[in-house]
């Protein structure tokens, strides 16, 4: 009895530990989307350069999934995991210094790779470290920090931005980089990092062939399908919400009220996911949230007036996240010990490139005066091709028992 306590309390302290650092991720990635609607009038920015900041922070991303995941099996997840969130809190307060548009995106595309280092990474970490039986659940648990991260982003936003001006806010999230001495001493690897063994494991080269050989070409081809067409339609509508908001005739203030609102609905949406995982298997809520993503896009983007606007935007928030949750759950049990992260992370990578087409695409829909009905038109039949891909391509891992090192860790 006193040895199942003990288990519990140290996964308990790893859920939090990671999830601290993912809360954090969040928090960078939410503040931009306001901090794109506040410096576009001060540098006298077009949508389509609004687009590139988010589209940069992806390219970004991408390099730092593929890079950062790849190094991850080399030299184990957690001290890759404090390298992202050192990465990632330190540029955050360099942007805030930026004086002109170039500069700003520039860094960002640093922050851009911290960011997109530290999730796989973590889901990675957190996937081999639990029992089979809740493994799901507290990777989903995981990933609802995102939504605390959100929120604590659309608060600041809320209340800073106006007042202080948007550099005050993205100093106070530069501090994150604090928290990186207590994740150094906190928490185990679950990958042993004994240099000896560095030397064993497989190249990057070998590993990347790895994800698509026979045994696990059909998850890797899925995975990258569905990573892709996610991150499309969330960074093409995520990002652009407050602005959206205000070219539909509301005022920034008021803007960024009404997207705090619609962030709130993020915590259920996570809890329901996690919920369900265990019990109806991570392939079929994966589908279901995310169709039900697909319908509310397509209702936000028809949605009229405020009470419309809102109810579409909560549901938005709700099965989005809810579905962003299960994909991390998911993806990690595709592959065995020795490629985890790198499969993961060519996922994640490949899920970037998403990101970066999809705010450069509304920005350019947006300048050209097409109608927002069509461009959330556009992200419901992305969605919908994952789904697709899903069902198709996708096979069920829930009880899937995931190898890991034998050597103890350290």
């Amino acid at each position: 009895m006193g040895e199942i306590l003990i288990k519990k309390v140290g996964q308990n302290k790893l859920l939090a530990a990671s999830g601290f650092a993912w809360l954090f991720d969040a928090m960078d990635v939410g503040m931009l989307s306001f901090v794109i609607a506040a410096v576009a009038p001060q540098w006298h920015l077009t949508s389509v350069q609004m687009g590139w900041i988010g589209s940069v922070s992806s390219i970004g991303m991408a390099v730092g999934a593929v890079l950062f995941g790849a190094l991850a099996d080399r030299f184990g997840r957690k001290d890759i995991l404090i390298l992202t969130l050192l990465i990632f809190s330190v540029g955050s307060g360099l942007s805030a210094l930026a004086t002109s548009y170039l500069i700003f995106i520039i860094i960002r595309f640093i922050v851009g790779m911290g960011l997109g280092g530290e999730l796989p990474v973590a889901s990675t970490l957190v996937s081999e470290s639990v029992d089979v039986e809740e493994r799901g659940r507290i990777v989903v648990l995981l990933e609802s920090f995102w939504a605390g991260g959100w929120l604590i982003a659309a608060v600041i936003s809320y209340f800073v931005i106006p007042r202080w001006s948007w550099r005050v806010a993205l100093i106070g999230a530069s501090l994150t980089a604090l928290y990186a001495f207590y994740l150094r001493y906190s928490i185990h690897d679950s990958l042993n990092e004994v240099r000896q063994e560095a030397k064993q494991r497989p190249g990057f080269v070998q590993r990347v062939k790895a994800i698509w050989r026979p045994e696990n070409a059909k998850s890797t081809l899925m995975l990258w399908i569905v990573w892709f067409m996610v991150v499309f339609s969330y960074y093409g509508m995520f990002l652009w919400l407050p602005s959206v908001m205000v070219l539909k005739g509301y005022s920034v203030v008021n803007s960024f009220g009404y997207v705090l609102i619609m962030t709130l609905a993020q915590l259920p949406g996570y809890f329901v996911a996690a919920w369900l995982i265990e019990r109806w298997g991570r392939k079929t809520v994966l589908a279901l949230f995310l169709a039900g993503t697909a319908i509310s896009a397509l209702g936000f983007g028809n949605a009229a007036g405020l009470p419309m606007l809102l109810t579409t935007g909560i549901l938005l928030s709700f099965f989005n996240l809810g579905a962003w949750g299960t994909l991390y759950a998911y993806s990690p049990e595709q592959y065995t010990a020795s490629v985890r992260g790198t499969g993961t992370g060519f996922a994640a990578g490949v899920g970037r490139l998403g990101g970066i087409v999809g705010p450069l695409l509304v920005g350019q829909l947006i300048a050209q005066k097409v109608s927002l009905t069509l461009i959330f038109g556009i992200f419901f039949g992305a969605i919908l091709i994952a789904v697709i891909a899903i069902l198709v391509l996708g096979q069920e891992t829930m009880g899937k028992v995931l190898d890991r090192t034998t050597a103890p860790q350290r």
